[in-house]
């Protein structure tokens, strides 16, 4: 079936770093939600109204909020389809995930709004029926959700999408919801016992939890989270595959929301190539990069000495001395001034993230190591690089 609609309603379905294919595929996925959740929203709002019970009719307007999402996310991917223009040099990407964390926003409040009925009903239970018709319709909402959640993950593994893999995780939620309040009303059936408020209570929680979960995959890239290291370890590869370049180092990737990327880069090249065969080679590498990675790339070149055994040595012995302290630091752009009364090493120190010490404490911890350990007058001149 999912094959199927995306056959009928994609054109060009392979083509999905294409701007406009990844819109159909937003289009075909916010449509189908529409449809599915409103048959689910009558079904069991119907099925509630017959049995009273307030665990199938918060799980009627939990659909209704899933249309709602699909509404919102049928806006937000036309919006991000739009192409660059004035005010927007870099597109309209970044409304997908807008258009996400409304849906998860939307999600949290139907999900408070299900758990203060629910406890209502814990406090003041009221009694409740049961029909075939009614075990029917939960039936086949599982089925029609489970489906959906397929269907969702399906586009979201295509196109590399948050709003839609928080949506395949929200229909995924909603088969486990619907399955208790199944349970719930098959032992209400059978044995007697009430378990709707408590049941209301547990679809609530669901509820929440998908919207917790949403929020936090919305928030990251709107808010500037790391890149992709499958990403960061390509475009290295690439980089470093041509003779020319000898090292990568401050490589930063800004998110414009999918498939449209900016990246910068400094790669380190001997300093006794012509500056023009470099250029070209710069040239050729961005280029590849856009095709095959959709990267809009900037490269800037470090010339490296690569013949001044001086410099090569001390630059070791530097090295050597970096990783004795931490193992994850690093350097470069390596330089060395020498002088008559002292040589000044001068160099870039990447720091990772996530280290609890402060970066002035670490500068100072090697400058006095290196005035330590190394034979000679040196100075270290230390600029710290975060990564």
């Amino acid at each position: 079936m999912t094959e199927l609609l995306i056959s009928l309603f994609v054109k060009r379905k392979d083509e999905v770093e294409d701007a406009g294919v990844r819109n159909s595929y937003g289009i075909l996925g916010g449509i189908v939600g529409i449809c599915c959740n409103v048959f689910l929203f009558a079904g069991k709002f119907f099925a509630g109204i017959m049995t009273g019970a307030i665990s199938i009719t918060a799980d009627a307007f939990n659909n209704l909020s899933d249309a709602a999402s699909s509404i919102i996310t049928l806006i937000g991917f036309g919006i991000a389809g739009k192409p660059a223009d004035e005010d927007h040099p870099f597109g309209h990407g970044r409304m997908e995930y807008i258009a996400g964390l409304m849906v998860a926003l939307a999600i949290l409040l139907m999900g408070f709004e299900l758990l203060k009925s629910s406890v209502i009903k814990i406090l003041h239970p009221e009694d409740i029926t049961t029909s075939g018709i009614t075990f029917v319709i939960l039936i086949v909402s599982i089925l029609v959700k489970f489906w959906m959640y397929l269907f969702n993950g399906s586009i979201a593994k295509r196109i590399h999408s948050e709003t839609m893999k928080a949506t395949a995780s929200d229909s995924f939620n909603d088969c486990i919801s619907t399955a208790a309040v199944f349970g719930g009303m098959l032992i209400f059936h059978f044995f007697g016992y009430n378990l709707d408020g408590y049941l209301g209570v547990l679809v609530a929680c669901f509820v929440l939890w998908g919207g917790y979960g949403a929020v936090k995959d919305m928030l990251d890239p709107l808010l500037g989270s790391a890149p992709d290291q499958e990403l960061v370890d390509n475009i290295k590869q690439m980089v470093l595959c041509h003779d020319m370049v000898i090292g990568i180092h401050d490589i930063v990737v800004h998110d414009y929301g999918p498939g449209r990327r900016i990246v910068s880069l400094h790669a380190e090249v001997p300093y006794t190539e012509d500056i023009l065969t470099i250029h070209d080679v710069m040239d050729h590498i961005e280029m590849r990069l856009m095709e095959e990675y959709q990267c809009e790339a900037t490269i800037h070149m470090d010339p490296v000495i690569t013949d001044d055994k001086a410099v090569i040595e001390t630059k070791q012995k530097v090295e050597h001395l970096v990783k004795s302290y931490d193992d994850s630091l690093s350097i470069h752009d390596f330089r060395m001034v020498t002088g008559k009364t002292h040589t000044n090493v001068i160099f870039d120190l990447v720091i990772p993230y996530g280290k609890k010490y402060q970066a002035d404490s670490v500068v100072e911890d090697v400058k006095k190591t290196i005035r330590k350990e190394m034979e000679g007058n040196y100075y270290a001149v230390i600029h710290v690089d975060r990564v």
